[in-house]
């Protein structure tokens, strides 16, 4: 069954000059989570932001969990960083880890909650003996890399398919997805079994985040 919905702004699309404030806004605006998109330059072909501003964020005084998705390769070796810089969930790419298991297990030794993130082209069946050790498994509906890409339309049926597997197994397990989730398609996205939509210049981008997030929640009721 799936839990009630989250909607996690991805910091990627904030103002970066004022990033502790922005950040501040779109939680006042009425968000619950914050999503930390790390890339390396190397696994994605782009670079955006490591442990320190994760850090600086609480430093600031963010309260809400932050939701660190890693686009790194090898991953193992910034994973207690992030834990260290005050990450509350942590989840990366299946492709990335040697040992996908080792991994999960190093991020929920610190203390977070540790998921597996699956490209467009990864297959499902890469959950099979890990599912299990999972708290969010995220599913792109984009290539990772470049924030504003267009939704990938087989998404919906991979969700649903994930979302069917999760609740198979009974545990609390969150079902996020990340990419090009916007206005028009966050209600079939929410329909498909998703509970945590990722969602980046649809709110960073506009003039009024509470505004906003309420035109979003009238499309989900």
């Amino acid at each position: 069954m799936k839990k009630d919905l989250i909607i996690a702004p991805s910091i990627l699309s904030a103002d970066f000059a004022n990033l502790g404030a922005d950040v501040q806004s779109v939680l006042d605006a009425g968000a619950s989570l914050v999503h930390f998109d790390v890339m390396d330059n190397h696994y994605v072909p782009n670079l955006t932001f490591g442990p320190l501003v994760c850090s600086a964020l609480k430093k600031y005084g963010i309260k809400a969990p932050i939701d660190v998705h890693l686009m790194v390769k090898p991953v193992d070796r910034l994973i207690p960083d992030f834990i260290a810089a005050g990450a509350d969930i942590i989840t990366f790419h299946y492709e990335a880890s040697e040992h996908v298991d080792r991994t999960l297990d190093l991020i929920k030794a610190g203390g977070c909650k540790a998921g597996i993130v699956l490209n467009p082209a990864t297959p499902i069946s890469v959950l099979d003996n890990v599912l299990h050790k999972c708290d969010m498994v995220l599913l792109m509906s984009v290539n990772p890399g470049f924030p504003g890409q267009s939704f990938i339309e087989y998404t919906y049926d991979k969700i649903s398919t994930v979302r069917n597997m999760i609740d198979k197994t009974g545990l609390d397990i969150r079902l996020e997805v990340d990419g090009g989730i916007n206005l028009e398609n966050v209600r079939k996205v929410s329909d498909a079994g998703a509970d945590t939509l990722v969602m980046g210049s649809a709110i960073f981008k506009t003039s009024n985040y509470e505004e906003t997030l309420n035109k979003i929640q009238q499309q989900l009721s």
